[in-house]
């Protein structure tokens, strides 16, 4: 008897290990699409963040760069959309069962999916700061005579310290995963309950709740986005640290929120259809495997026990009440006399 709870066990890590393989290549294609189609508004937005231009300013100083520099700097992003893809998926649903396990109190599913998003987003800041590092150094119109080539941005930041070099702004982009994580993940559940609801078909709830989820997410964290562009964007900041490129940054947008901003429009309609398919394309694959592993299971049990599948599925409501108590006849003084003569006059 204790060896069929080990063996499903095994067959449910088993699985969890296969759909999550599967979820990684989903992922890991679509962000690469994703990113070639909307990497020019990406760098649109690059541009208005570290030069405080307006729309069509960055995009006019984009024109007269040309096409062959359009995609210059593409290769980072690629990579880190591409992993970011792969791996959010995978390590917030491992991460998931891991606080599902271990909570002893009964919290949320929504709620846990977040504390989960948590978690991803520290993963995602150690491993994508480096590649943000140089995709800013990249994009920025200053370092094109000083820093041409990928392999001339890597030795400069091979002669660095970690904290200045590879891992600048490490802390302001671990506050924005984590935040953007947990929201997105926190959020994405009830929205996508309640587009199901209205009766629309699953893949397009799942596109709307990625949609919808992403944001108020990006909304939120866009300032801190606006502040790793500027504090990565040259070898040597302006400051030492956090608050010094905060301040730079506060007076460089003249102590104005709305200049703060400037350049979100374009980062919630990237945000949108990435995300928004990224979130289809997962939900859609999750799906796709859940139906044969029904089956499966349905086969199995049949097979353990027929009899027991019978009897589970047999309704008892069908029968008929009958009344199962059988009235005993007590003989009277009369009936006991006739048989008492009846058997007097069988002797005779």
């Amino acid at each position: 008897m204790a060896e069929i709870p080990d063996c499903k066990k095994d067959n449910q890590l088993d699985g969890g290990l296969l759909s999550q393989f599967t979820s990684f290549f989903r992922g890991g294609t679509t962000g690469a699409l994703t990113t070639l189609l909307v990497f020019p508004v990406y760098k649109t937005i690059n541009r208005q963040q570290i030069h405080n231009s307006t729309i069509r300013q960055a995009v006019a100083q984009l024109k007269m760069e040309g096409l062959p520099k359009l995609y210059r700097g593409v290769v980072p992003p690629l990579l880190q959309r591409t992993l970011n893809s792969t791996l959010l998926f995978g390590l917030h649903e491992t991460f998931l069962q891991k606080l599902t396990l271990s909570s002893r109190a009964a919290f949320p599913s929504h709620t846990m999916s977040a504390l989960a998003g948590l978690a991803t987003g520290v993963v995602e800041a150690v491993v994508f700061t480096p590649i943000e590092r140089v995709q800013n150094l990249l994009q920025n119109s200053q370092n094109y005579m000083k820093l041409p080539t990928l392999r001339r941005i890597l030795f400069e930041l091979n002669n660095q310290n970690l904290a200045s070099g590879y891992y600048r702004a490490f802390v302001p982009m671990m506050v924005r995963n984590t935040l953007g994580s947990a929201l997105y993940f926190g959020m994405k559940g009830p929205i996508y309950d309640a587009v199901q609801a209205q009766g629309l078909h699953p893949v397009v709830a799942s596109f709307t709740s990625g949609t919808l989820a992403s944001c108020p997410s990006t909304f939120l964290v866009y300032p801190i986005s606006t502040l790793v562009a500027n504090m990565q964007k040259r070898l040597e900041g302006e400051g030492s640290g956090v608050r010094a490129c905060w301040r730079v940054l506060w007076e460089g947008r003249q102590r104005s929120v709305l200049q703060l901003y400037r350049g979100g429009s374009l980062v919630v309609l990237r945000s949108c259809i990435s995300w928004g398919v990224t979130t289809a394309l997962y939900d859609w694959q999750k799906r796709r495997q859940a139906k044969p592993k029904d089956r499966n299971q349905n086969s199995a049990r049949m097979s353990d026990n027929p009899v027991k599948e019978e009897v589970e599925k047999f309704n008892r409501r069908s029968l008929k009440k009958t009344d199962t108590l059988v009235k005993q006849h007590v003989p009277t003084k009369e009936e006991l006399e006739q048989e008492k003569k009846a058997e007097k006059s069988e002797q005779s």
